[in-house]
């Protein structure tokens, strides 16, 4: 357990005091029970690191979903000043953009249930999923450098999906300064086959039904209703955006030098450096990769839907992105800046009226998706105006580990753990036991208490909870 001191300030909320060398203190958004779940690992150690960090503001923040990472915990919050400030690969992650979107359909439980072996075997044929299923859709140089700078548009123009698709996407699937040219060579050999694809570990594409609404204006103006079918598709940008995390953490160290860190995994470089510039483009490559990706998928869903169930509709309701580093306007100490926020395993959870939320919610707010365990409910929430004053407008992005994969391959099965899915009613199809034991429910924290924090802090809105009906694991 950590002997990092904390200080309760609220029923959800801890504080961990500046001490030595910390600019700002660390804060710990959850309950008495995930606070210690949190606790068992390095969690609050590396939010207190991050907190050591040059132009650091305000605080260096966990979401109740939090558990250790690379440098910053996962669940993590920092924004920081661009004059004095720091850009760090640790602090968005190596699987920059992974992220979720959600699909709204026609379909009712029902209609799923006549046909579900059939639909999670379609689905699973069609989408590739796990290490070494490579992507069909073919790419040369060019294109894909197309795709780097140009996102999820460029990729609805070559006929893969409709404009409705990227309006309703963050950042409308186009990360704006991405430059091809800062991403290796090596990079684009790692991603150029990848396109399409689901890939391994926590990446999924489930069918689900909503089961509750909580708010009924907002589920309106979603077009949500219970007992409908929804699809929801959780990656990244696969081994292209690894790769360019792992090209910059070596560049930055070589530049540098990690002397002063309190941990090397901090490694950065200012903002304002050619090399941090260089990153943030890199950086912004990856997540076009990304939103091309989820894109691709969207389609080949879509596709093979309308095959089984020739009258479905299926849209685009909106994606968010998990691993990141952007440049927003935020109040601080009364004064409107420009900030750099870092989201590492956090979604962004912006209220009504802001400008970057497409125009069919920006009058409800922002649509936050929050994914469960293979066997456990996803959410849909609201972001809200208090968040943007509590975490930079930043919520939590999904259960969170409890357990190590390797701990879980220890301690379960997953010929075991897909008996007990399949005796809830959850059809899962994967290309091994070995996933399927690694991603199991028992390694997750509870997602409803997760949940339930975002929401009593009003971080969050709860709209409507989802339960999985069928599970294609990476």
């Amino acid at each position: 357990m950590s002997e990092i001191e904390l200080k309760r300030v609220s029923k959800y909320i801890y504080e961990i005091p500046m001490k030595g060398g910390m600019k700002v203190p660390g804060t710990v958004f959850a309950s008495e029970k995930l606070l210690k779940a949190i606790s068992r690992d390095r969690t609050l150690e590396q939010v207190q690191n991050v907190a050591f960090l040059p132009g650091i503001l305000k605080a260096s923040m966990v979401l109740s979903d939090a558990h250790q990472g690379y440098g910053f915990p996962i669940g993590g919050v920092a924004a920081f000043d661009l004059d004095e400030g720091i850009i760090s690969p640790g602090g968005v992650g190596y699987d920059i953009n992974c992220g979720v979107r959600l699909l709204r359909t026609n379909l009712t439980k029902p209609d799923i249930l006549a046909r579900q072996k059939e639909v999670v075997e379609a689905l699973y044929r069609k989408i590739p999923s796990g290490v070494g299923r490579g992507s069909k859709f073919k790419l040369t140089g060019r294109e894909l450098d197309n795709v780097l700078e140009g996102g999820a548009p460029y990729i609805v123009d070559k006929g893969y999906g409709s404009r409705q698709d990227y309006l309703h996407l963050e950042e409308e699937g186009c990360m704006q300064g991405a430059d091809s040219g800062k991403v290796s060579q090596r990079a684009k050999e790692r991603g150029i086959g990848q396109l399409g694809t689901l890939g391994a570990g926590n990446h999924f594409l489930e069918i689900q039904v909503i089961g509750e609404i909580y708010d009924d204006e907002v589920a309106r103006a979603l077009m949500l209703s219970e007992g409908q079918i929804m699809i929801m598709i959780h990656c990244g940008s696969r081994g292209l955006g690894h790769q360019v995390a792992s090209d910059y953490i070596k560049q930055m160290e070589r530049e540098y030098g990690i002397e002063d860190l309190p941990d090397r995994e901090l490694i950065h470089a200012p903002i304002k450096s050619q090399l941090g510039k260089d990153y943030v483009a890199a950086m912004a490559a990856a997540m076009n990769f990304a939103f091309a990706n989820r894109q691709v998928i969207t389609h080949w869903t879509r596709e093979e839907m309308q095959y089984l169930f020739p009258n479905v509709t299926v849209e685009t309701l909106y994606d968010v992105c998990h691993n990141i580093a952007k440049f927003e306007e935020h109040v601080i100490d009364g004064r409107k800046r420009t900030v750099c926020v870092h989201r590492k395993g956090a979604t962004r959870s912006f209220g009504s009226g802001r400008q970057e939320i497409p125009v069919t919610y920006r009058e409800v707010g922002q649509p936050v998706l929050i994914p469960g365990s293979m066997g456990t409910a996803s959410y849909l929430l609201i972001g809200t105006r208090e968040s943007e004053e509590l975490t930079f407008g930043s919520c939590a992005h999904g259960a969170g580990r409890v357990i190590s994969r390797r701990a879980a391959l220890r301690t379960l099965r997953g010929e075991e753990v897909q008996k007990q899915l399949e005796s809830k009613g959850i059809a899962v199809r994967a290309g091994g036991w070995r996933s399927i034991a690694e991603e199991a429910p028992q390694a997750y924290k509870d997602i409803d208490e997760v949940i339930a924090v975002m929401h009593e802090l009003n971080i969050s809105r709860k709209v409507a909870r989802m339960t999985p009906l069928a599970v294609v694991k990476g």
